[in-house]
């Protein structure tokens, strides 16, 4: 830049020294500003250059602060509004699940306030609040689910812990809104309690490294309450018709083992098969060491057209069978205090299987088929008699976010004869609700 100013200077003077005084004195002032300005462009060039050589000198800049907790959280609403109309005066006899009508007219059996997110890199977080009308219309509300998922254990494994819904067959995890049907199979009220089979525990998950699809798990939960109806729940009476014994956990034998293996099959481009076997065992309250097993086997199958619009057509199955054996201990009879009823294994079963029939985009038809039956015991109670039931249904979804149903059941059992039933339900969703298992 100084070279510069100096060659300037120069040929300044080298042209004024051939011109007038007059000129000159004007060309002498205008080469002043010329000087002057080139000045000032020199020492804002050496200002600047000043700045970049102390940038290249600083130390970087501290990163910016990288959210590592409640990276998303996913709120929801589902409302369930049922009617009810049966040939028997008291549906509450003939609807077991703890989400199904009690009366006639109309009823909310469910209204589900869910949450779901990522709590950190590591975890991801799920709940769900119920709210519920009961048969004279008060309000009840309980904590349905509240656990927490691994994301990133090493060998393909997953980590659950808290309260939620164990993972025995395919209907039993799967809430109310998610059902194919307006009701709970008769087999599952039966075996798994009429709120499903769920408890506090902790649950570890294996994917296995097979050419395809295939799952294990084991659950380790309590054993007691009402959501363990076929274990320590102090309901169990109704089982063994005896008096409950107040049974404490002692050791790791009074806990309940849920395990579970599944395994995905993928038959062609347009059919999916999913196979699944399931167990639970653990302790009963008819006496100080009785243990009660369950064991169930479970189908899925799915064709879808490959020319298939939003998912339509579509033909799916399920079905699943159970088998209960409740060793009941030598007990009081709840009928008759003074009477004693002999140990003796309790042994009840049942399977349904239905059919759901995607005819166009948003209208499905279903039909179901059951049944469930108990073995003869030293007592008589009318719910562990044969029953039979059939139920066709029509679904319809005017959005994603609403639905339709209508159904009807024919009951029948044994030695309290035939009802019919109509059931019409009407769900709503507002916010994101977390996708479902297929």
């Amino acid at each position: 830049m100084r070279m510069f100013s100096v060659v300037a200077a120069t040929a300044a003077t080298v042209v004024l020294s051939g011109i007038p005084l007059g000129a000159q004195q004007s060309a002498d002032s205008t080469a002043r500003r010329q000087q002057a300005a080139i000045d000032s462009l020199a020492a804002a060039t050496r200002s600047l250059q000043a700045r970049v050589d102390s940038l290249e000198h600083a130390p970087p800049p501290a990163p910016a602060p990288t959210r590592t907790s409640g990276a998303y959280m996913n709120v929801s609403f589902v409302g369930l509004t049922d009617f009810a109309w049966s040939s028997k005066a008291d549906i509450g006899s003939l609807q077991a699940g703890g989400h199904e009508p009690k009366v006639r007219g109309f009823s909310i059996p469910n209204a589900e306030l869910a949450l779901d997110g990522a709590v950190d890199p590591y975890l991801k977080a799920f709940a769900n609040i119920v709210y519920q009308l009961d048969a004279k219309g008060e309000t009840n509300v309980e904590l349905e689910e509240a656990y927490f998922i691994t994301t990133s254990l090493p060998a393909n494994l997953q980590l659950k812990l808290g309260q939620y819904f164990a993972e025995f067959g395919r209907g039993n995890n799967q809430h109310p809104h998610a059902w194919a049907f307006a009701d709970a199979p008769l087999v599952a009220t039966r075996l798994l309690g009429s709120d499903g089979l769920r408890s506090q525990g902790a649950r570890l998950s294996w994917l296995l490294p097979t050419p395809f699809y295939a799952e294990a798990m084991v659950s380790v939960m309590n054993s007691a309450g009402a959501t363990t109806a076929s274990f320590r729940a102090d309901e169990s009476g109704s089982i063994h018709g005896g008096v409950p014994i107040d049974r404490a956990v002692s050791g790791a034998g009074d806990m309940l083992y849920i395990p579970r293996v599944t395994a995905s099959f993928d038959l062609n481009d347009t059919q999916t098969l999913l196979l699944g076997a399931s167990g639970a065992f653990g302790p009963n309250n008819s006496g100080p060491r009785a243990r009660t097993s369950i064991y169930g086997a479970d189908l899925y199958w799915k064709w879808k057209s490959p020319t298939a619009s939003a998912g339509f057509p579509f033909v799916a199955v399920q079905s699943e069978y159970m088998l209960r054996n409740y060793d009941a201990a030598r007990r009081y009879s709840v009928e008759n205090a003074t009477a004693v009823l002999p140990s003796e294994t309790l042994r009840d079963n049942g399977a349904y299987a239905q059919v759901s029939w995607g005819i166009k985009p948003r209208i499905i038809a279903g039909l179901r088929g059951e049944f469930v039956d108990g073995d003869p015991a030293a007592f008589v109670v009318l719910d562990r008699q044969h029953r039979t039931r059939v139920s066709p249904n029509l679904t319809w979804f005017p959005t994603e976010f609403s639905k339709f149903r209508l159904q009807y059941n024919h009951d029948d059992r044994r030695g309290l004869g035939a009802d019919h039933t109509l059931l019409v339900q009407f769900e709503f969703l507002l916010g994101a609700h977390a996708a479902h298992k297929f």
